[in-house]
């Protein structure tokens, strides 16, 4: 059985890019256009990880992280920010909230699968 991963991003062409390259390697996905979208979809279900951009509006991606790992199911659930943002302190920032690892835009698919079969296993 494949892991289901979770998209979250605002823009429609990285989510279907991402969801795409990685339902090409074999994963199930769900996607979410804001944190806010996705926390409601961890709704119980098994999720493996989730894979989520920083800036994005209702929810951002640093919010939403602190909020998943306030969520005891899925509190050691992988993430990987997926993002254009590539400061050091933002990466500590993400690393504070609860980030396990960091890709910037555009990415290239063959890296995004390899992290997420890192993350996942």
């Amino acid at each position: 059985m494949s892991k289901t991963i979770l998209v979250v991003d605002d823009s429609d062409i990285i989510r279907l890019l991402a969801a795409r390259t990685l339902k090409g390697a074999g994963y199930q996905v769900i996607e979410a256009a804001d944190g806010k979208a996705a926390l409601a979809l961890l709704d119980g279900r098994s999720v493996g990880m989730a894979v989520c951009d920083w800036s994005m509006p209702v929810m951002d991606g640093i919010e939403f992280v602190k909020a998943v790992r306030h969520i005891a199911a899925y509190r050691h659930m992988p993430i990987l920010m997926l993002t254009v943002a590539d400061e050091d302190d933002l990466r500590e920032k993400g690393r504070a909230a609860g980030v396990d690892a960091w890709m910037t835009k555009p990415f290239n698919p063959t890296v995004l699968v390899s992290a997420v079969d890192k993350l996942c296993r």
